[in-house]
């Protein structure tokens, strides 16, 4: 297994925790979108909250994204993840250069800046669940901190981290998630908190060659750490050409007909895997007799 997600309790079940490495998914995303580190950093520390967050999923079929819209350069970060941890994203400036902030790390609070962070969550039902909330920092673990505390009434603990290599590849990725049932204890409560506060960053963890159980027992070792399962993370699309083609379809009529009047192939580009379908004339007069809008 490469990169992967644990699941554990603790404290008797107390807190729910999950940790991840995600290396290689991120490194995918990275080489995929030709993304400059600093969106490396960004979009990978989404996508490595959104494979855990997806692995929270009870439905096989649900589906969850994480969306930033914000009016620093990146301008938004989109991340789609489903039950099994597979995971999606692009971001929508993926090449934005900025000098290393004050303590001379990757930027990423400076590339995001003010926003949006809305969590779409699609379980089969009429309407998805929607939660949002105001951006806090734009650093992404501290957004989705405070997403938990106040849209899911959870309170969490999140950490996320990429570290570069100098040739601008992905050294390490991965995060933790951590979370206090109703019935968490002052105790259990206190003692997270002071665990918290002497923790080193989640990619120093990493790149010291602990894994993801090594994370959560220096976290949680004191707390009666229980592993719940293992479960693969991986950087997957699912698109196709049936899906493009239903996308197309729902545009409606008139700009359907506005692609035939313009007499050239049209060439539909994937956001998340880069994947370029055609489509000639015949197929979207087709499309034209399918449309219902």
């Amino acid at each position: 297994m490469s990169d992967y997600i644990v699941r554990a309790t603790a404290a008797n079940a107390q807190i729910r925790a999950f940790a991840i490495t995600s290396r290689e998914l991120v490194e995918q995303a990275r080489s995929i979108h030709n993304l400059s580190p600093v969106i490396t950093a960004g979009l990978g520390r989404l996508l490595t909250a959104g494979a855990m967050m997806g692995s929270m999923l009870k439905g096989e079929s649900d589906v969850m994204t994480l969306q930033i819209r914000c009016d620093g350069p990146v301008r938004g970060l989109t991340v789609t993840a489903d039950s099994k941890a597979n995971v999606k994203g692009a971001a929508l400036e993926p090449q934005v250069m900025l000098p290393p902030n004050s303590i001379g790390k990757l930027d990423v609070g400076g590339a995001v800046g003010n926003g949006i962070l809305s969590v779409i969550k699609d379980m089969g039902l009429k309407e998805p669940y929607v939660g949002q909330t105001q951006l806090q920092t734009g650093e992404i673990a501290e957004d989705l901190t405070y997403y938990f505390a106040t849209s899911e009434q959870v309170p969490s603990a999140v950490g996320l981290g990429v570290l570069m290599e100098k040739d601008n590849t992905v050294k390490q990725a991965g995060g933790f998630i951590l979370q206090l049932m109703p019935f968490a204890e002052d105790e259990t409560i206190n003692a997270l908190e002071e665990k918290l506060k002497t923790m080193d960053s989640v990619t120093k963890i990493l790149d010291d060659g602990n894994t993801p159980e090594q994370l959560l027992e220096l976290l949680l070792g004191d707390l009666g750490l229980e592993i719940n399962d293992r479960i693969p993370a991986k950087y997957h699309c699912d698109c196709s050409h049936e899906r493009v083609e239903r996308a197309i379809i729902s545009i409606g009529k008139k700009d359907i007909q506005e692609m035939i009047d313009d007499g050239k192939q049209v060439e539909v580009r994937c956001q998340f895997c880069d994947k370029v379908y055609h489509f000639e004339i015949d197929d979207l007069k087709k499309m034209l007799t399918q449309s219902t809008q």
